[in-house]
């Protein structure tokens, strides 16, 4: 993998871990979030869910990159 390939995923992931969690308490704050019982309810799992999936493909992405500049 090119140096240039590897500074693109390490920048991908680090972008998914900069904008999703700011994301994150935009949608816990929202009043769809949870009902009147105070339970969380299906627009928060959603959300939740896609912002977990996207930092867990970002954490991956990162390190596919930094292992392709250190693999040399």
């Amino acid at each position: 993998m090119s140096k240039k390939s590897s500074v693109v995923l390490i920048g991908a992931g680090a972008w998914n871990w900069v904008i999703w969690p700011r994301f994150w308490t935009r949608i816990y704050k929202d009043a769809r979030s949870f009902d009147d019982d105070g339970s969380p309810t299906t627009f928060l799992k959603v959300h939740a869910c896609l912002i977990g999936t996207s930092l867990a493909l970002g954490t991956v992405t990162s390190v596919i990159g930094l292992r392709g500049l250190t693999r040399r």
